[in-house]
């Protein structure tokens, strides 16, 4: 499976654009390719679809439209064309605060999404979204839930404990001594 790919854009569609990477050229399909300019070097995250009639990628501009496109093709009834089309008709900040504050209204105004699919989305995706700009980048954090996986932790039991960690101020040592004092409890 692909995670990126760096390449020179060649040829732009209305629904794909072709980049190309060591003389290949690589067809992928995006859900906005006009955000794409021909001619300019470019690093798109790719998601890989095996289908007994073909192989296709997916590409993204950032990394948190792939994430959110992977979360909504795990729901039954989402393909890969209707989380392209979500991607295409909203941002990623309000397709997740929709998901979390359950605004059916909103998913349903996306082409494609009827109110049987809006709510398989809700129930399925509500709590497992976040909007990127709530994020806060905290790059001592980031270096303390590093340090928790190599040290074989889970990633569901870090992802509670950070949860908790996120209002405190601490080195990354800190972060890692009170992260293993929460998870022992």
């Amino acid at each position: 499976m692909y995670s990126y790919i760096k390449g020179l854009i060649v040829d732009i569609q209305s629904d794909h654009i072709v980049l190309e990477n060591n003389g290949i050229g690589y067809l992928i399909y995006v859900s906005n390719p006009y955000a794409f300019s021909k001619g300019k070097e470019v690093v798109v995250y790719l998601y890989q679809q095996v289908k007994e009639d073909g192989i296709l990628l997916y590409g993204f501009n950032l990394k948190e439209e792939k994430d959110l496109f992977l979360k909504l093709i795990s729901v039954k009834g989402i393909g890969c064309k209707s989380a392209c089309t979500m991607l295409a008709s909203g941002d990623v900040e309000g397709i997740c605060e929709a998901i979390e504050s359950g605004n059916m209204t909103y998913l349903k105004k996306i082409p494609g999404i009827g109110p049987k699919a809006a709510g398989q989305i809700i129930l399925d995706l509500q709590g497992k979204v976040t909007a990127t700009k709530q994020t806060v980048v905290n790059q001592e954090l980031e270096e303390a839930m590093e340090v928790l996986i190599a040290l074989g932790y889970k990633q569901s039991e870090v992802d509670k404990v950070v949860k908790k960690l996120t209002d405190e101020n601490l080195d990354t040592n800190g972060y890692v001594k009170k992260a293993l004092s929460l998870i022992v409890k």
